[in-house]
């Protein structure tokens, strides 16, 4: 389908490609995967011509029609429906025709239109929109009533209208919150023809694709399956190649040395001249040297406060006489690490601005702990960071009267190490730029990290660095992310926002998974009974074991999730028993008591149904080798 022959391409002195080839078969379903500016975008540029390789060549087939989304958002007065119908530019353009046309050339168009299937083109860009979150109401509404964001759903929602040969997508989860990105990954896995599309999602690169194609120093590689297995494989290349370079540097020493004790004995130039020969034949073995991935600065806080460190009694929250979520009855532990669902717009933001004591509630009462010290990240307030002109600067200002050394120290610490530091903030790029904003919120120490959105324009191996700073901060997280692998890895309750309210999600990502794609609505899953199965050759069982164990690994995954729950809970448990213990709780605060006595049948009867579940999933697992 696509092949890229000795492709070369610079920007100033930096060689981005490097006579870079690889072959992409018809069908595939491709991950572009390699470090932020390593030249991904820049390729799919070279790609869709819009600029000229330095060297090489990119070959398709003729004919073949190329889709991206448009860098441009919509912004006119058609509808949503209107705006992606008119990315099928052979519809639109038949249909116009038609209107005139007559005897045989209308015959023709009429031909043409049932082959394109146009006249169901209504209902099929109405469920791209829905899945991608536009109600029947919104789809009808004028493209230039939607903020930036909502647009390029729309131009998304148009290039995958038209079906091309080849789909060119860069990282079209930036656009879409948590329920479309669900909706995405299982459109993308079914999508009839080639894909290649450049994602930092672990999620979507392990059950959307099937090829993995990596872009490292200037060269291409392809790799089959998905991102885990190409993770697996990689490592062990390197791992090769070092042991081989070790190897080759000892052989390389071994000849040196011998060369220069007997270079200049005469009984031993005939065996010297040899080895000088093979040292100069010893290709240099092409050791890869990882780029090291700063971790992230999230300091746990000095000193747990007594659970629960909110509380919300009938709180309802808005913005002037609009009242976005009512019934809020909800607390919040010190350890708790709850995600928050629900498609944008029902009020996500809205809850994190509360906890976060930025927006007082319409009614309603929310207690907060003493001493509670509360950090809140969300992308928009990356532009905040324009108030000071570099990383230094920003840390100084929350460091007053502190050394310069112990300011560097700090700034190392957030990422920003030597002349880093002094890079005016409007040069670092966006992951830098989260990086630093992150720091900042938890400068403090906080007990409770509110994450809006993290994880946008970070890599996959700082998503990673990410994820273990999560789980090794010891407070409270609130995250709102649409990366269903950050959600899976540190978060062990959900909460759904939605309805104009906040409730517990019953059930893990899997069952979230289904109830978006059922339109929310939770259907329980069909099992159809085992047919008998005939006497199996050796051969066939050690083939349907080798499939039981690999399908068994995402229950083994959901085993280890809820182990981590059990243990979280009962640490719940016994830290309100403590607090409870001695009895005095009821005579100082009894309302706060009882509270903590209705928290403790809630961690209980939640413990209790995730032991019941690990029982189940363990039964269920056993037998499998």
């Amino acid at each position: 389908m696509l092949h890229l022959n000795e492709l070369s391409y610079r920007i100033g002195e930096r060689l981005l490609l490097d006579r870079a080839t690889v072959a992409l078969p018809a069908g595939a379903r491709v991950g572009l995967v390699g470090r932020n500016g390593a030249g991904k975008t820049t390729l799919f540029r070279l790609i869709l011509g819009e600029i000229a390789s330095e060297g090489g060549a990119v070959a398709l087939p003729r004919g073949v029609r190329i889709g991206a989304v448009a860098q441009e958002a919509p912004g006119g007065p058609e509808t949503l429906l209107d705006v992606v119908l008119a990315a099928d530019r052979e519809r639109a353009a038949l249909l116009a025709e038609a209107e005139h046309a007559d005897g045989m050339r209308r015959a023709e168009i009429e031909t043409r239109l049932v082959d394109i299937d146009a006249y169901s083109a209504p209902a099929r860009a109405a469920a791209i929109l829905h899945g991608l979150g536009f109600d029947a109401a919104a789809q009808a509404r004028p493209c230039s009533a939607f903020s930036g964001g909502w647009r390029m759903r729309v131009a998304l929602a148009a290039v995958l209208f038209t079906e091309p040969d080849l789909l060119l997508l860069d990282e079209p989860t930036n656009y879409l919150d948590l329920e479309g990105t669900l909706w995405l990954y299982d459109y993308l896995a079914r999508y009839p023809h080639t894909v290649l599309v450049i994602s930092h999602d672990r999620e979507l690169l392990d059950t959307c694709v099937d090829h993995i194609l990596h872009l490292d120093r200037g060269k291409l590689s392809l790799w089959r399956g998905g991102y885990s297995s190409f993770a697996r494989q990689l490592a062990e290349k390197r791992r090769l190649e070092a042991k081989f370079a070790a190897k080759q540097e000892a052989e390389r020493k071994h000849l040196q040395a011998f060369v220069d004790r007997f270079r200049a004995k005469a009984s031993k130039a005939r065996q010297a001249q040899s080895r000088i020969k093979r040292l100069a034949k010893l290709e240099p073995a092409s050791l890869v040297v990882e780029d090291n991935v700063l971790p992230f600065d999230l300091p746990s806080p000095e000193r747990p406060l007594s659970p629960p460190i909110i509380a919300m009694d009938r709180v309802e929250a808005g913005y002037g006489d609009r009242t976005v979520l009512r019934r809020l009855d909800l607390t919040l532990l010190p350890d708790d690490r709850i995600a928050l669902l629900g498609s944008n717009g029902n009020g996500k933001s809205t809850f994190c601005k509360v906890l976060a004591g930025k927006l007082e509630p319409l009614s309603g009462t929310v207690t907060r702990s003493n001493k509670l010290e509360v950090a809140y990240f969300a992308q928009h307030q990356l532009d905040e960071l324009s108030g000071a002109p570099t990383p230094y600067a920003h840390v100084a200002a929350r460091m007053p009267g502190q050394p310069e050394s112990k300011i560097r120290a700090r700034c190392a610490r957030l990422g920003f190490q030597g002349p880093k530091a002094d890079t005016p903030v409007s040069q670092i790029s966006g992951g830098e730029k989260a990086r630093l904003m992150m720091g900042l919120a938890a400068f403090n120490k906080p007990h409770l990290l509110i994450l809006d959105e993290p994880t946008n324009h970070l890599d996959i191996d700082s998503r990673t660095a990410l994820m273990e700073a999560i789980n090794d901060y010891e407070g409270a997280v609130i995250l709102v992310s649409h990366d269903r692998f950050l959600i899976e890895a540190c978060a062990d309750r959900l909460w759904l926002v939605a309805d104009g309210t906040v409730s517990t999600f019953d059930g893990d990502m899997d069952d979230y998974r289904r109830f978006v794609l059922s339109g929310g609505e939770k259907k329980p899953a069909r099992t159809a009974p085992e047919p008998e199965e005939e006497p199996l050759s050796r051969a066939e069982d050690r083939r349907q074991a080798a499939e039981r164990r690999k399908s068994a690994e995402p229950k083994k995954k959901q085993l280890e999730v809820l182990e981590a729950r059990i243990e979280r809970l009962s640490g719940v448990i016994a830290k309100v028993d403590k607090a409870l213990a001695d009895g005095s709780a009821y005579e100082t605060d009894k309302k706060k008591a009882n509270e903590l006595a209705r928290m403790r049948a809630e961690a209980a009867k939640s413990l209790a149904a995730a032991e019941d579940e690990w029982l189940a999933l363990s039964g269920e697992l056993e037998g499998v080798g």
